[in-house]
């Protein structure tokens, strides 16, 4: 994770490994610079992807835009400022973990080392998924609580809560 960074950039092997079909790209237009040093980069789309944390206990999930790039880095993805934000994550800089709400407690994040076996044995057994956004899911983030109530916005008009 790179809280410096303005974009969720995914790297084009890392989709093809996930076997996720490039037609799920959207266009983009717009280039992004200080990727590569002293040149601009232009990606190859954007597409939204969900993102979980956790364990089956305690997980946090939300969906990412990340800009896919054709040009080889040094991890499979970078998350950057967006998803600090959608997830509400605090960064410690010092331990290199991240920290997050669950549904249950805190979610700590640390580093993870996975070496290219484990990775080839992963894309292995991986099979392609075909995500339909438009479904919702049970996994929300925001849970009202039970004392939640309805307030007017409009004197004039009742029927106008939030």
């Amino acid at each position: 994770m790179d809280g410096g960074s303005v974009l969720n950039i995914l790297y084009i092997d890392t989709l093809d490994g996930m076997r996720i079909p490039r037609l799920g790209l959207h266009p983009v237009r717009s280039p992004f610079h200080g990727v590569i040093l002293g040149t601009q980069a232009y990606p190859l789309g954007k597409i939204d992807l969900p993102v979980t944390f956790g364990d089956r206990a305690n997980f946090h999930s939300e969906v990412l835009t990340f800009e896919v790039e054709d040009f080889l880095g040094s991890y499979h993805a970078i998350l950057g400022r967006p998803c600090y934000v959608k997830f509400m994550v605090i960064p410690n800089n010092t331990y290199l973990k991240l920290k997050m709400l669950g549904p249950n407690s805190v979610i700590t994040l640390g580093t993870a080392v996975i070496n290219s076996a484990e990775l080839l044995e992963l894309r292995n057994s991986a099979t392609s998924v075909v995500l339909d956004y438009n479904e919702l899911t049970s996994s929300s983030a925001f849970h009202p609580t039970k004392e939640t109530k309805a307030v007017g916005i409009d004197p004039t008009n009742p029927t106008k809560t939030v």
